[in-house]
């Protein structure tokens, strides 16, 4: 028997006999309805328009159930028509309301239309989780109608009342949007976001708050995030890298007016310092235009030239700092010759682009002159105090992870780092030696340590200062490279320098017996196991598929952001987990007011309908049994009183 002490608590919620025999009841049922629909997500990268199109049209499938519940009996355009009303209620709402296209009839008709598709997309969820998910101003109102039979003589009267009261008190837009947000919920069971939330795109956090508007989420880390996550924890040089990427994208709407970043140090110290410098080098990327917050070009340029110059001594200050990193190839400052303009990499000269840097010591190159040490400061306590980050930054904490296992799929955004010949790569700390499944425990410990352990705490700094490795170091799970050469792209031509060779993981994992190796290493059943990750731009236009080593191992980075479109070829992957097959939905650009639905193809059919009690959550719903027959069994022998 369990410990008694844990049935008696199980009690309170369950006290009597009765009560356990219909909760054992209720549990076994839910055990055979089909399992829910997963939806995997990787690289959104701030583009906040496109995966909002995807997430509220839940990557087309919304549009499939439109066809399903009405197929002939609604025209195309109709069905159309009613596809955008559920993915974008508001606008669509509102631009029919200015052409005069709402009348009592619309709402009569509309209602009805959705509280059908709800019955089709809940067919698989049990009453109590439709009630769950129903809007808590509409709850009553809809679950009568998503219940009654309407064809029913003695309910036909009541249910158009129900929606005619609706209308009478001028609630029609609200209903409908509160039964378009319904319809999405019943469809997606569960979000995957296999990391780089931020970066690059205009409004990450929109992105975010999206995100956190969904019940159930999951999110693995991206190296992008792990720069963010940094840059809240006080890591300097994750702040200057995460101002040098906004500054180069064009990106300070989602700094200033997302999420209150003061940036206006920032571009008083550039445009003094470099106000005689065109800083051609660093003229951004206009992929968005900022509505908020516009910067002039030039300026932003010089912005960008201080930041990152800020960035190389901070980072050259970690290396320093942190031999274990091994990293001291990286330290380029002091091998720039300043008055022929030329810098030294493995013995050999190179002419720079740029070598006008007055804020640079010949005899200590990597220390902050006066002035950029005061800016840093100045940013750092803006992130250190930024309200809004800190509530997306503890919501990625609490939700998110290195890595998940859940329904037999390895989900992490990066790799497993791999040695040439195929073993586990060892990562060195002042801890101990760490690779595989372990290097993964242990950075998940690290990472949490530099966020919430006190500042004073014993290990707090090396957590902190470890955050920049996570983000660029070369046995980083999340960065994937052999190096990151941020110096090589912007001040030199050679492109042979600007190569990032990937960890040996991209090529072995390709492979069905590496794919094995990881399962093994993760304690996982090879059976019906696939890993599914991103980070690494698919390139669709050149032939490359997304699904490799016999279909256990997805890459669903299709390159949603923007910078990568010419890349790929796409604009995002989603992939589709429900109880009848894997589908991977492939994505357009998205453009606004167009309707972008997904190329979706199956990629691996379930050799027989998946129900709860083969997932995760049916594993703890049959543990949850056991204990229920336990406390049952402790009644009846009275062991435990009902109350």
């Amino acid at each position: 028997m369990r410990d008694l002490d844990y049935l008696k608590l199980l009690s309170d919620s369950y006290p009597t006999i009765s009560s356990v025999q219909a909760a054992i009841i209720n549990s076994e049922a839910l055990l055979n309805l089909p399992k829910g629909n997963e939806y995997f997500f990787s690289d959104l990268h701030g583009e906040y328009e496109g995966f909002r199109y995807l997430l509220r049209g839940c990557s087309g499938v919304v549009r499939s159930k439109v066809d399903e519940t009405f197929g002939s009996l609604m025209k195309e355009a109709d069905q159309i028509e009613l596809t955008n009303l559920i993915t974008y209620p508001r606008n669509t709402l509102s631009k029919m309301h200015s052409a005069g296209e709402i009348t009592d009839d619309f709402y009569r008709t509309t209602i009805s239309q959705l509280i059908a598709i709800c019955r089709v997309v809940g067919s698989k969820h049990t009453r109590s989780r439709v009630r769950e998910k129903l809007p808590k101003e509409f709850a009553h109102a809809i679950d009568e109608l998503y219940h009654i039979n309407e064809n029913a003589d003695d309910k036909r009267l009541y249910y158009r009342g129900i929606i005619d009261s609706v209308i009478s008190v001028g609630a029609g837009d609200e209903f409908v949007t509160a039964l378009a947000d319904l319809i999405q919920n019943l469809l997606m069971n569960h979000l995957h976001i296999i990391g780089d939330i931020f970066d690059r795109g205009p409004r990450a956090d929109i992105v975010m708050d999206d995100i956190m508007n969904f019940p159930y989420v999951d999110i693995q880390w991206g190296n992008h995030d792990i720069e963010w996550m940094g840059a809240a924890a006080g890591n300097e040089a994750c702040i200057a890298n995460v101002l040098r990427i906004a500054t180069s994208y064009n990106s300070f709407d989602v700094l200033e007016y997302g999420y209150g970043i003061n940036i206006r140090p920032l571009s008083q110290f550039a445009s003094e310092v470099y106000a005689n410098d065109s800083c051609e080098a660093f003229k951004p990327h206009l992929l968005d235009k900022n509505k908020y917050d516009t910067v002039d070009y030039e300026l932003a340029a010089k912005m960008c030239k201080a930041i990152t110059l800020i960035q190389l001594k901070l980072e050259g200050q970690l290396i320093k700092k942190h031999p274990e990193y091994m990293l001291s190839e990286r330290l380029l400052l002091d091998k720039i010759d300043l008055e022929k303009g030329t810098v030294c990499i493995d013995g050999k000269d190179y002419p720079m682009k740029d070598h006008n840097f007055p804020t640079i010591s010949k005899d200590d190159p990597y220390r902050l002159s006066d002035e950029e040490a005061e800016l840093i400061r100045t940013i750092k306590s803006s992130f250190k105090h930024s309200a809004k980050l800190n509530k997306h930054i503890r919501y990625i904490y609490s939700h998110g992870s290195m890595y998940l296992v859940k329904n037999n799929n390895l989900l992490f955004h990066g790799c497993i780092p791999m040695t040439a010949d195929g073993h586990f790569q060892k990562f060195t700390t002042k801890d101990g030696s760490y690779s595989g499944k372990a290097l993964m425990d242990y950075l998940n410990n690290k990472i949490n340590d530099a966020y919430f352990l006190p500042e004073d705490a014993e290990g707090k700094q090396d957590a902190v200062d470890l955050m920049w490795y996570l983000w660029c170091g070369p046995v980083s799970p999340l960065f994937g490279k052999d190096r990151i050469t941020t110096f090589e792209h912007t001040f030199l031509s050679d492109k042979e320098l600007m190569k990032e060779p990937y960890n040996p993981y991209y090529t072995f994992s390709h492979e069905e017996k590496y794919a094995d190796k990881i399962f093994e290493e993760f304690e996982m059943p090879l059976e019906r196991a696939h890993i599914i990750n991103g980070h690494v731009p698919v390139k669709v236009s050149k032939g490359e598929s997304p699904v490799k080593a016999g279909g256990k191992l997805y890459v669903i980075d299709g390159g949603m952001s923007k910078a990568y479109h010419n890349t790929t070829g796409i604009a995002g992957y989603t992939l589709i987990f429900n109880s009848h097959h894997i589908a991977l939905g492939e994505h357009k650009p998205y453009v606004k007011g167009k309707e972008n639905l997904a190329d979706t193809r199956i990629t691996e059919v379930m050799k027989r309908r998946l129900l709860i009690s083969d997932t995760d959550e049916g594993a703890e719903i049959r543990t949850r049994i056991e204990d229920l027959k336990e406390l049952l069994t402790a009644y009846k022998n009275g062991v435990i009183l009902e109350r």
